[in-house]
C-alpha cells in the first residue's frame, strides 16, 4: 500500500483547527502509513500552539511535523508541504474545512487503481446554525450562487479541470514544479493547469465529499467573492487557459448590465427586459428548490437579492482584475 501526506496549511484558525485534527485522527486508512504535515502561515492566535499540541499527543501516525510558513501565502505554505511531505500521494486539504472518516481512503483507493491526482466535491456548512446563516449557506452552495465543481451527482466519476482537496503523487510536482507564489487565490487553478499541460489528468469522484465552513456574514461573503473574482481577472490577464468559462460568467452579466442599460437610454428597451427577465427566472428557480428541499425559512425570500449582490461583487471583482493584470504581470 501506498503512504500518504494529510497537509493543511493554516493561519489564525484556532476556532476550526481542532475539528478539524480531530478529523485526521478518525480516518480509516492505515495510520502507520499516514503522515501529518502541519504548516503554520506565522498566525497571531493559538494556532501553532495548537498543531504543536497535536504533534506532541498524536502518536498513531507514522510522522506528524509542524512547519513555518513565514510568507504567509497560501502559495508558499502548499510549497513547504511539497518540500517535506514524505508520502508517495501528498493531500492538500483546507484548515477551513471538514473531512469525513473514509476521505482518505477513498482517494487512495483511486491512486492505487493508477491515477496521479483525484478528488471530489465540496459543498458547504455551516457553524452554530442561526435562520440567518442557514439562508446564506443555500445561497453558497445552490449551482446559480457557487462553483459549479461544489456539487455532483452521487457516484458521478470523470476527469475534470480543477478540484478543491486533491490528492497528488508527489511525482507530479516533480515534473510540474512548485505552485506559483504571485497568484493569492488561483494558485491551484494555475497548478492545475500545469498539470494538465504535462499530460496528467484529474479525476473528479462525487463519492468522495469535504466541505468547506461557508461564512455566515453577508459582508464577508462579499469581501470574499470580490477577492475571488478580482485573482480571477488577474489570473486571465497572465494565464487564459488557467481560467474555466464559468469563473467569467458573473463578470458578463456585469457586462451585460451595462450594455443593455446603454440600450435602453437608446429605447433598445428589450435587450435590458430580456437579460433582467432571464436573470429573476434563474434566482427564482434557486429560491425554489430551497423552498422544494424544505430548508426554507423567515430569510428565504432575501435569496434573489442576495444572489444579486454576490454575482456583481464577483464581477466587479474581475473586472478590477482585469484592468490591474498588466500591470501585475509587468511587476
Amino acid at each position: 500500500m501506498m503512504t500518504v501526506s494529510l497537509c493543511v496549511v493554516a493561519y489564525n484558525e484556532e476556532l476550526f483547527l481542532p475539528g478539524l485534527l480531530n478529523d485526521l485522527t478518525k480516518q480509516t486508512y492505515p495510520h502507520e502509513l499516514t503522515e501529518i504535515v502541519l504548516i503554520d502561515s506565522s498566525s497571531t492566535d493559538k494556532t501553532k500552539r495548537i498543531m504543536e499540541d497535536f504533534s506532541r499527543k498524536e502518536t498513531s501516525f507514522y510522522r506528524v511535523a509542524v512547519l513555518d510558513n513565514p510568507q504567509k501565502i497560501q502559495a508558499a505554505g502548499w510549497n513547504v508541504a511539497i518540500a517535506h511531505a514524505s508520502g508517495d500521494v501528498m493531500i492538500r486539504i483546507d484548515a477551513h474545512t471538514h473531512i469525513p472518516a473514509d476521505f482518505t481512503a477513498k482517494n487512495m483507493a483511486l491512486q492505487e487503481s493508477g491515477e496521479y491526482v483525484t478528488g471530489g466535491i465540496r459543498p458547504c456548512l455551516i457553524d452554530r446554525p442561526t435562520p440567518w446563516k442557514e439562508m446564506l449557506l443555500e445561497v453558497e452552495n445552490s449551482l446559480f450562487g457557487s462553483s459549479i465543481n461544489r456539487k455532483g451527482a452521487k457516484g458521478k466519476r470523470g476527469y475534470v479541470k480543477t478540484l478543491f482537496h486533491a490528492a497528488y503523487r508527489k511525482e507530479v510536482f516533480d515534473r510540474v514544479g512548485p505552485f506559483n507564489t504571485k497568484l493569492l487565490r488561483t494558485e491551484d487553478n494555475e497548478m492545475h493547469y500545469r498539470i494538465r499541460k504535462a499530460g496528467y489528468r484529474i479525476l473528479c469522484d462525487s463519492d468522495i465529499v469535504s466541505y468547506q465552513y461557508a461564512r455566515g456574514d453577508l459582508k464577508k461573503m462579499i469581501r470574499q467573492k470580490f477577492g475571488n473574482g478580482y485573482w480571477i481577472g488577474i489570473t486571465l490577464g497572465i494565464c487564459p487557459g488557467c481560467i474555466s468559462v464559468f469563473h467569467l460568467v458573473p463578470f458578463a452579466f456585469l457586462i451585460g448590465i451595462v450594455f443593455s442599460t446603454v440600450a435602453a437610454l437608446l429605447s433598445f428597451w428589450y435587450l435590458s427586459a430580456a437579460l433582467w427577465i432571464a436573470y429573476a427566472a434563474f434566482v427564482l428557480s434557486g429560491t425554489v428548490c430551497t423552498v422544494l428541499k424544505k430548508k426554507a425559512n423567515r430569510w428565504t425570500f432575501l435569496m434573489p437579492a442576495i444572489f444579486l449582490l454576490l454575482h456583481l461583487s464577483y464581477g466587479v471583482g474581475t473586472l478590477a482584475g482585469l484592468v490591474r493584470a498588466p500591470f501585475y504581470k509587468r511587476k
